[in-house]
């Protein structure tokens, strides 16, 4: 498997002490279709996360930051350039292999919380880890689930939980297996102001407490105010790469370059 090695500097207020990024593009361009019909979403992009950060992905609708977020977490394939995670270049992996290094080194939250509904909110947290045939760790397990504020709901299924209740159950879901980044994909965008401020919250915590890489794609500039790095794209292309800001800063950040 290909490895990448980066010169460049940690980012100011990395907690790892790793001069690595954990996930990177280069060159990575993504086309979809073919011919006159083509669509490019994805155009030339040289992006570093690093370890122990908190990154905001934005954008407008069809700026390719969903597709950046695939890119990155090997959901998907460039069509051109390489994209490395946690040293390994993705685009040299079968499909197997990629499955793999996904479930070992990634963790997911969803805007749909993507729970199983005939599971309860124990065997939710678990279900990767069981995917995996790998035993969780007891004292990690019961800090996540007290950490999240569901000990006391882990017998209740889905339904029988508020839609904060249950991201919570994915957050605790996506970091049980200590991956090197978990990636969420606008996982506000099912709840209320007050449900989204404790997940955002949660998620802070997580990479400052735990030190845990975290890559979020959304919309909202107050839920984007929560990372240490803002990247905006705009047809394609990374158009500001820099401090976070105030939500009030970032709306003018999206106006300018969007």
């Amino acid at each position: 498997m290909g490895t990448f090695t980066s010169s460049w500097p940690v980012a100011s207020g990395s907690t790892t002490g790793q001069s690595t990024p954990i996930a990177a593009a280069r060159g990575a361009r993504k086309t979809y279709g073919s011919g006159e019909a083509a669509v490019v979403a994805l155009e030339d992009i040289d992006l570093d996360i690093w370890p122990g950060r908190f990154t905001a992905i934005m954008g407008p609708s069809g700026s390719g930051k969903s597709t950046l977020m695939h890119l990155l977490a090997g959901l998907d394939r460039p069509t051109g350039g390489r994209v490395f995670l946690d040293g390994v270049d993705l685009t040299t992996l079968d499909d197997r292999r990629l499955t793999r290094l996904r479930r070992e080194k990634v963790g997911f939250i969803f805007q749909s919380f993507n729970l199983l509904p005939v599971l309860d909110a124990r065997d939710n947290v678990l279900l990767p880890l069981s995917i995996a045939h790998r035993r969780p760790d007891p004292a990690w397990f019961g800090q996540l689930v007290a950490a999240m504020g569901i000990a006391d709901r882990l017998s209740h299924r889905p339904a029988q939980l508020s839609g904060g209740q249950q991201q919570r159950v994915a957050v605790a879901r996506a970091l049980l297996g200590r991956p090197a980044v978990v990636f969420a994909d606008e996982p506000t965008g099912n709840l209320d102001s007050k449900a989204s401020a404790q997940v955002l919250g949660l998620l802070r915590q997580a990479v400052d407490e735990l030190g845990q890489t975290v890559v979020m794609v959304t919309h909202d500039a107050h839920a984007a105010s929560f990372a240490d790095r803002l990247v905006l794209l705009s047809d394609g292309h990374i158009v500001h790469d820099g401090a976070a800001g105030s939500p009030e800063e970032i709306l003018n950040l999206l106006k300018e370059a969007c």
